[in-house]
């Protein structure tokens, strides 16, 4: 497994969770890192995205003002915490990593090359 996805779990509308992306093949500051999510029958999602080199961030529409991404150098980790969760965040939560180092965010999941396992993610109303 190119990257580890982790801290999905099962948790009541309004309440939080926090996601970690760690990989030991991979320097992530070397890259943009991206947070996907997938519900049954629907198409993969952007969710939020940091970039490489400067830190920038972005965040999906659904999800601005309430998801917050983060990158941890130190411990070659990134962060996505997720507040005030709603039953439509439910699915199953992808990192991912492009192919080349230092490329720019893209919002298409096509452009990501290496992916973790998922980790799932159920908001309970």
């Amino acid at each position: 497994v190119q990257l580890q996805a982790s801290g999905g779990g099962l948790v009541q509308a309004g309440g939080s969770l926090r996601l970690s992306c760690t990989t030991s093949r991979f320097t992530l500051d070397d890259y943009a890192v991206g947070w996907f999510r997938q519900a049954p029958g629907k198409e993969r999602e952007g969710v939020s995205y940091i970039n490489g080199r400067d830190g920038a961030t972005w965040y999906g529409d659904s999800v601005n003002g309430r998801f917050a991404i983060s990158r941890d150098d130190a411990k070659n980790t990134v962060y996505l915490q997720m507040n005030s969760l709603k039953p439509e965040d439910t699915g199953v939560y992808y990192c991912a990593l492009p192919n080349e180092r230092f490329a720019s965010i893209s919002e298409d999941y096509r452009n990501y090359y290496y992916w973790g396992q998922g980790t799932q993610v159920t908001v309970s109303s």
